[in-house]
């Protein structure tokens, strides 16, 4: 019997620890969900304060004269050529299903491509025209916004002239990842998230003006926050 109790003595518990981890468990308990929801306004802040930013236009236009649509995931690009009617000019795009597309103009092309049509364009002009200069002046265009895009140099003259330029339009094209710049006298096409020699003017011009989206989504958040650092940075 003694054993017995000399054990419950050794084993007794104070209620008021009990009581002192309750209060620490609720402690860390309500300072976690403050925490948790002062993020939340954190975020809901910077999210406010991004769309601000963006100016959310659906595209209604209809661009390609093609009535051939393309699939989901259309098969591979495998070349192009200039297609003329009459006194227009057209892009053809052909693709390894032997299905083609047209287009009059790039930005046409970036509102129905993906990426992966980004990429294979890009490879099969920079294959051909790399060593040799365009004879066409649409695929001189051509050439020349791809490169601009895919291989940016700060010396090269669209950077180097920014500040003669004027901000005109600012442009998302969500399906392929790349943004638009229209400037007076030029268009610039850039990655959304690759960094290119933008100055603080004209970072600042292109928030001004606000971003032309067909919604809001995760890809026109994180452009913003990209250059809003960028320009920060500088």
């Amino acid at each position: 019997m003694f054993d017995r109790a000399f054990k419950r003595v050794n084993t007794f518990v104070d209620f008021r620890t009990d009581l002192v981890k309750g209060s620490s468990k609720r402690a860390r308990e309500e300072l976690e969900q403050e925490s948790t929801k002062k993020q939340k306004v954190d975020e809901d802040k910077v999210t406010t304060e991004l769309q601000s930013l963006m100016e959310v236009i659906p595209d209604e236009e209809e661009v390609a004269i093609d009535v051939v649509p393309f699939a989901i995931k259309s098969p591979s690009i495998v070349g192009w050529k200039i297609h003329k009617e009459g006194k227009k000019n057209y892009y053809q795009i052909m693709r390894a299903d032997g299905k083609s597309q047209m287009y009059i103009i790039f930005s046409h092309m970036l509102k129905s491509f993906s990426r992966e049509d980004l990429e294979d364009l890009y490879k099969l002009v920079k294959a051909k025209y790399e060593s040799t200069r365009p004879v066409e002046d649409l695929d001189l265009l051509l050439w020349g916004d791809l490169k601009t895009m895919f291989e940016p140099h700060v010396e090269d003259t669209v950077w180097r002239n920014q500040q003669d330029y004027k901000v005109l339009e600012w442009k998302l094209y969500d399906s392929c990842g790349v943004h638009s710049l229209r400037m007076q006298h030029v268009y610039i096409y850039m990655l959304v998230e690759k960094r290119y020699p933008l100055t603080p003017s004209t970072i600042t011009d292109m928030l001004n003006k606000k971003l032309q989206v067909d919604y809001f989504s995760e890809m026109a958040y994180q452009l913003l926050k990209l250059l809003t650092k960028q320009l920060k940075n500088q």
